[in-house]
C-alpha cells in the first residue's frame, strides 16, 4: 500500500516534469521568434566604405573608448556573409564576418 502510493507520486513528479520541459521548449520558440525577426541583415557592396565593431570581451571597456575602428573598404562579398575588408592606411585585406 505504502510502496503503490510512492510509486503514484513518483510518477506525478514525472508527469510534472515533463510537462515543464514542454513548456520551456515553447517558450524557448517564442522568444527565439520574437528576437529573430528584430534581426536586420546588412548587405555590403565592393568598395563601401565599412566601419570594423570589436566584439572582444574587455575587462574595464572604459566609457569614452569606441569599439568601431578605422574605416576600411569592402573588397570582395562572400556568399553567406562573409566579406573581404582592405584597411585603407596599410592596405591589408581581413576576412570578417558580416
Amino acid at each position: 500500500m505504502i510502496g503503490t502510493q510512492r510509486l503514484l507520486q513518483m510518477n506525478e513528479l514525472n508527469e510534472m516534469r515533463r510537462e515543464s520541459y514542454v513548456s520551456l521548449r515553447i517558450y524557448k520558440e517564442r522568444l527565439k521568434l520574437f528576437h529573430d525577426k528584430n534581426i536586420v541583415r546588412k548587405t555590403f557592396k565592393p568598395h563601401q566604405k565599412v566601419l570594423l565593431y570589436s566584439s572582444r570581451l574587455h575587462v574595464f571597456p572604459g566609457k569614452l573608448r569606441s569599439r568601431w575602428t578605422r574605416p576600411f573598404i569592402v573588397k570582395v562579398v562572400h556568399p553567406y556573409g562573409a566579406v573581404e575588408i582592405e584597411n585603407l592606411e596599410t592596405r591589408k585585406i581581413y576576412k570578417v564576418n558580416g
